[in-house]
């Protein structure tokens, strides 16, 4: 059989009016940019950047968010033509069986299971530490064994915030893609105007001495602060997964994937000069670096509405990163390389109800036992080869004038995809060894999977027989 089998742009738009896998298109530009700030503006912003300040970059934490923001700006124009071009839910994976066929395909898919599934997981547990910070303002204890991941050395066997939070939004995911997406922009909202909030308070308190030394780790710091702020990027690609649920699909995903991409980057460079500014930077090294540094000027007050808009900000990136789960794992089954029940869809409601459910177990479970610095360890590295491999098909979509769509282009080909595969896989070498082997851990499991599955049970073998 030949593994790099390709399915034409044409084909992949019309499996989508299937009987029975239709999802319903409802979302327009707005509600696409509100998917893609909800699912970036959350733990980079309020948990990453104190970190990220501290122990990488200093006060040059600026740069970091430019790097990383750059890499991202030229992988975004690059997903909004394949978005343009190949409207289709599975995001990277789809176009990448248009462009280097069915094996890359696969490789691709399973790699992004692995981003939004350990992301999802990771961003429970972090909601979970914010949601158990507030109730602690309001004398509210949860028992220690039930607080947080395995570690019986600490007390704790099971994180239960963090696996109610996934069924809950679960249950909300299958109430249908308007009920999640109307949700999703009252959380935006509330998160926006509470950073707004800290930007016109915090910028009366900003010391400029502390911007001196302003990269006391060097450039190096600068690039693993960089690496380590790419986790608060993660989630762009997310608004490409909605791809059928859009109504035109050729001018609004465009607009909501670079809108989301370059509102964000914005504030998460002035967050971050104010942070470093406010507080000096070797004291950043909190879980909550925003409510701290409110805290730190004396703005009580501020950073109780700081841990509200990063539980609200937490809340909308799991629903966006769940959301892209199973419209992934729906696209994959489709295409017959996971079983089908991924991809049956609910008649009244027509979203992947069975498939949503499955995917909250798996992320529960993870959040609930596994602890969140070994989920986020894999996300970055998942990310940044997704990114590569859809700048990469750009270059062979237009060398083989496959692009048929008059919709999003990107300018300056070749210049803007090799930018992109450069600055990503900069960044992907400045990931620790463990994370790389363990990254080809989950690839080669991907394909023993593929190999004793997936090749069989591609709809492209009923193609071949039905010829």
């Amino acid at each position: 059989m030949n593994l790099f089998r390709k399915k034409s742009i044409g084909a992949l738009i019309l499996e989508t009016g299937k009987k029975g896998t239709t999802l319903k298109k409802e979302l327009g530009a707005f509600d696409l940019t509100m998917l893609g700030v909800g699912a970036i503006i959350g733990t980079g912003i309020f948990v990453l950047t104190g970190v990220a300040a501290a122990e990488h970059a200093g006060p040059a934490l600026i740069l970091s968010f430019v790097l990383s923001g750059l890499a991202c700006v030229f992988a975004a124009l690059c997903y909004a033509e394949f978005a343009s071009t190949v409207p289709v839910a599975g995001s990277a994976y789809t176009y990448s069986y248009a462009t280097f066929g069915e094996l890359i395909a696969w490789i691709l898919g399973w790699d992004l299971i692995l981003e939004y599934g350990l992301a999802s997981s990771a961003v429970a547990s972090g909601w979970s530490g914010y949601f158990q910070g507030l109730l602690q303002g309001f004398g509210i204890e949860i028992p220690k064994a039930l607080s947080s991941a395995y570690n019986p050395a600490e007390g704790t066997f099971i994180d239960v915030p963090a696996i109610m939070i996934a069924v809950l939004i679960t249950l909300l995911l299958t109430q249908g893609v308007k009920k999640s997406s109307r949700f999703n922009t009252v959380m935006v909202i509330i998160k926006l105007i509470v950073v707004l909030l800290f930007i016109v308070v915090g910028v009366w308190y900003v010391e400029p001495a502390n911007w001196s030394p302003f990269m006391p780790f060097g450039f190096a710091g600068v690039t693993a602060g960089a690496a380590t702020v790419f986790f608060a990027y993660i989630g762009f690609d997310a608004v490409a997964t909605a791809a059928e649920e859009v109504k035109n699909p050729q001018k609004n995903l465009p607009i909501g994937i670079i809108a989301s991409l370059l509102i964000c980057t914005a504030l998460y460079i002035i967050v971050s000069l104010l942070l470093t500014g406010i507080v000096p930077y070797d004291q950043l090294g909190v879980k909550n670096p925003v409510a701290f540094a409110l805290s730190y000027i004396g703005q009580d007050w501020v950073a109780g509405f700081i841990s509200l808009g990063a539980i609200s900000g937490i809340t909308t990136v799991l629903l966006v990163m769940m959301y892209g789960q199973t419209r992934l794992l729906y696209a994959i089954s489709r295409d017959g390389l996971l079983p089908k029940v991924f991809s049956q869809v609910d008649k009244k409601r027509q979203t992947p109800i069975t498939n949503s459910w499955i995917t909250c177990i798996v992320v529960s479970f993870f959040a609930g036992v596994v602890p969140l610095n070994k989920l986020a360890e894999l996300t970055n590295i998942g990310t940044l080869f997704a990114f590569t491999t859809v700048s990469a098909g750009i270059l062979y979509l237009r060398k083989t004038n496959r692009s048929e769509s008059n919709g999003f282009k990107v300018p300056f080909v070749p210049l803007i995809p090799i930018l992109a595969i450069l600055f990503c896989g900069y960044l992907s070498l400045q990931l620790p060894a463990t994370t790389w082997i363990s990254f080809a851990t989950w690839i080669l499991i991907g394909l023993v999977i593929y190999f004793s599955y997936g090749r069989k049970h591609s709809t492209l073998n009923d193609a071949t027989r039905n010829k």
